[in-house]
């Protein structure tokens, strides 16, 4: 499968922090996500791959193409949403059109338009007055204004009420209809992840924990609740990690068909990507 982007060894160091020889795939047409507590990386693995952070080793190809030898004609076919949008706040819907119509060679006034009538955004009301999600909408409506082919999504649904999530989350997922686009987001909204991404990837303290598909997670990890006997009957290398909670422990297993047939145990919960997210980083081994 065609990669639209490739990191190999990536490392980024700064005082207390580290991210340790990441390396990352997103197939052509599929929606990877980025999950992981503050901190862990995830915003700076994004910088780096659009080189507003220098990395310190390693190589990143986007489009097959170094991301800084050919940085402006990667840049041209993606669409960016950050926390800072890079835009003064004193600029109405209109405005930042003037602004964007001189930047990219594709940029589509009409499909801007368009976006700013279905996100409701007032065309002559400065960015300032606008709620948090209207910021984050007009945001959303200037990276998918240039037809990019690649989206790199840095916690965009931030902000917003579950029924605006929603309408976002379903202009994302249009998005990749043609297979021809593909979206990389960060999120620590873990449901929207489950709802629309193909690939979950974790990073934890700089490193990637694992890298799997969506079904896989959900479909074929599991939470074991027993008592601390039942517990120490399992053999360690049967579980990822365990929580000790005041009257049971929760183990996370990898394969729950394997865990059921070897320990005879007739229930295991299926867990959220929130719930796996915590017992790898909080629980025990």
């Amino acid at each position: 499968m065609e990669n639209v982007l490739e990191i190999k060894n990536l490392c980024k160091r700064y005082d207390g922090f580290e991210l340790k020889n990441m390396n990352l795939e997103v197939p052509k047409g599929m929606i990877m996500g980025l999950i992981g507590e503050n901190g862990a990386g995830k915003t700076t693995t994004i910088k780096a791959v659009l080189n507003i952070l220098k990395k310190d080793a390693g190589e990143i190809t986007v489009f097959g193409l170094d991301h800084v030898k050919c940085e402006r004609e990667v840049k041209e076919e993606i669409g960016v949403v950050l926390e800072d949008s890079f835009l003064t706040d004193y600029l109405n819907p209109v405005d930042i059109h003037e602004i964007m119509k001189n930047m990219y060679q594709n940029w589509d006034k009409d499909l801007y338009f368009q976006y700013i009538e279905a996100f409701k955004l007032p065309r002559n009301k400065m960015v300032k007055d606008y709620s948090s999600g209207m910021k984050m909408k007009i945001k959303i409506a200037v990276a998918l204004s240039h037809h990019p082919k690649f989206l790199i999504l840095d916690e965009p649904t931030s902000g917003l009420d579950p029924v605006a999530r929603n309408e976002i989350l379903d202009v994302f997922q249009d998005f990749i209809q043609d297979e021809e686009h593909s979206i990389l987001i960060s999120s620590h909204i873990t449901s929207d992840l489950e709802h629309i991404a193909d690939y979950i990837t974790f990073i934890s303290q700089g490193e990637i924990v694992f890298s799997k598909t969506r079904d896989e997670l959900l479909e074929k990890y599991g939470i074991v609740k027993c008592s601390e006997e039942d517990f120490k009957k399992i053999d360690k290398k049967d579980y990822v990690k365990y929580k000790k909670n005041r009257y049971e422990y929760d183990v996370l297993v990898e394969d729950k068909f394997a865990f059921q047939k070897k320990y005879d145990v007739s229930i295991i919960d299926k867990p959220s990507i929130e719930e796996i997210m915590l017992i790898q980083t909080r629980g025990e081994k």
